[in-house]
């Protein structure tokens, strides 16, 4: 594990001035270090060898208590920009790792890592608190305390200096070992605890047909599997880090024993006053303490490392290469597949389908489960680059492909519902948008969305997060009305409504084809597909369905 990855520097802004705070606050707290340490034994020595009562010490005493505040309030500065700064860091990591991830598409988060980016994103970013926190002071003040300290008993005791850089190595050294002993125990964890988030989303996802078929207690024992695992690498990690802080504990008071006789010795036989001996003898611990202090904070830094290491891999795996083309106008564009191919973890699209949708006009896709509708829609909104064949924008202008037109130039021009729509929190009147109330109102009259609002206390202002999956269907559909987007497309819109919400989706489909809108439509139901200009039937493909290389 790097002590600081340069990669948290180039993507977590609020690192960088994190970093630049601490090693300057180590540096004052290395002087202060020291002046404790003389002001201590000055006081100390003048009232024990030279009987200087109170009244003559009160000033190195004085002097002593300042330090000893200003050390508290440098302390307290650190912890509190620490807290701040985890949380921005944390933030910016988590806020960019979910941007990128979105941005490479369904492809990739089809792969292994993919499944993981929920709960990388939301638990495990989570752990790098401690590494802000407590292991990285320690470490900044490990490369300022330390040297600092052993340079000032350089100049008061060579002996002692002498004693101390040959015990030194060995703090390191320890470390070094235990690192080696845990080595990977991190990273197991982390990935027991992403197992464990992508099985309970998938079991939550499939909940309602577990339930139908009545199997859903069937994966509790695979979800508890994950949590024990999980639950054994967190308790291995605790118990390996007292281990080594005992270690180390027991390490660095042996070593300031050895000092401390060695003063001893010499303050009996005269070889050693006792300013200097008590000097030295103050500031041997601090300088093992924050040595000490980085071996003891190590495991509780080395979860949020892990994650911020996987982070780091999501966030340089390159984009797909994005077009340079603007996208003709969708209204009077053909879009035509020729010859496609492409395997998803949604299915496999059959092999060399060919597909046009015209302006116009309301194309329905059938088959059956499995016989790759889902993902020919996705190959058509240019989310999924085919395996084979090509994607293409037919119009006045000619025959443009896909993957020359700039992907957000294209999806600005469609509205796309998927099987469960994502809504952003916040207000049903926010989140449909519309240009007036009266043609908002008009939509949400068509799509049954007015009734449920009728019936809601607060109307138009009611939350979305307060609706049923029904409702939020409704509201969905009545946002695709009112976008001005010329392309829609409905991947099973009646998957989660009863008849009267059938009824809905058949009249918004009948508006969207009255305003001239393109729609393209995945369906199984005979009543969808019968308002569809065309219907295009996919089989299955009799090649096995997996993800693409």
């Amino acid at each position: 594990m790097r002590p600081l990855d340069p990669r948290l520097l180039r993507h977590a802004r609020a690192a960088r001035g994190y970093v630049a705070l601490t090693a300057s606050l180590g540096i004052v707290t290395a002087g202060l270090v020291v002046a404790q340490a003389l002001l201590l034994a000055h006081a100390l020595g003048r009232a024990v060898h030279d009987g200087a009562d109170l009244s003559a010490i009160a000033p190195w005493v004085a002097w002593l208590a300042a330090v000893v505040g200003a050390r508290t309030l440098v302390t307290a500065l650190q912890e509190r920009f620490a807290h701040r700064a985890a949380t921005r860091a944390v933030a910016e990591l988590r806020e960019g790792v979910v941007a990128h991830a979105a941005s490479l598409g369904p492809r990739w988060l089809a792969t292994g890592q993919g499944p993981g980016v929920a709960t990388l994103a939301t638990r495990g970013l989570d752990a790098l608190e401690p590494y802000f926190v407590r292991y990285l002071p320690q470490l900044v003040l490990a490369a300022t305390v330390t040297p600092a300290t052993l340079l000032v008993i350089l100049g008061l005791d060579w002996v002692s200096a002498a004693v101390l850089v040959v015990v030194l190595p060995l703090v390191p050294l320890f470390m070094w070992l235990v690192g080696r002993l845990t080595q990977g125990r991190s990273e197991r964890g982390l990935d027991a605890m992403r197992r464990l988030g992508a099985q309970t989303l998938d079991l939550l996802a499939g909940l309602p047909t577990l339930r139908a078929f009545g199997r859903e207690r069937g994966p509790a024992a695979r979800v508890q599997a994950l949590g024990d695992a999980h639950r054994r690498a967190t308790m291995g990690t605790l118990r390996i880090a007292f281990l080594s802080g005992l270690v180390l504990e027991l390490l660095t008071t042996l070593s300031v024993a050895l000092v401390a006789v060695g003063i001893g010795l010499r303050l009996v036989h005269g070889g050693l006053d006792l300013v200097t001996g008590l000097a030295v003898l103050v500031l041997a611990p601090e300088v093992f303490n924050s040595l000490r202090q980085v071996g003891a904070q190590f495991h509780a830094a080395s979860d949020g490392v892990a994650a911020a290491a996987a982070a780091f891999a999501v966030l340089e795996t390159p984009l797909p290469a994005d077009g340079t083309r603007p996208c003709p106008d969708l209204a009077r564009t053909t879009v035509r597949l020729r010859g496609v191919s492409v395997t998803s973890a949604t299915g496999r699209t059959p092999d060399d389908l060919d597909l046009d949708v015209r302006p116009g006009e309301v194309v329905a896709l059938a088959g059956p489960t499995g016989s790759g509708k889902s993902t020919a829609v996705e190959v058509a909104l240019g989310l999924l680059a085919p395996d084979e064949g090509t994607v293409e924008l037919v119009g006045p202008a000619g025959t443009t492909p896909l993957a020359d037109v700039v992907r957000a130039d294209y999806w600005s021009q469609v509205a796309w519902l998927p099987q469960r729509p994502v809504l952003e929190p916040g207000a049903v009147r926010d989140v449909v948008g519309g240009a007036d109330d009266a043609a908002r109102s008009a939509a949400a009259a068509l799509t049954g969305l007015g009734e449920v609002l009728d019936a809601a206390p607060a109307g138009w202002d009611t939350a979305v997060e307060q609706l049923s999956v029904g409702q939020r269907q409704r509201v969905a559909l009545t946002r695709a009305l009112l976008s001005a987007a010329p392309w829609v497309v409905l991947d099973e819109p009646t998957a989660h409504l009863d008849a009267a919400g059938e009824r809905v989706v058949l009249d918004t489909v009948r508006a969207l084809r009255t305003g001239g809108r393109t729609v393209l439509l995945v369906a199984h139901r005979a009543s969808l597909l019968a308002c569809a200009d065309r219907v295009v039937a996919l089989e299955p493909s009799e090649q096995p369905v997996g993800i693409a290389p």
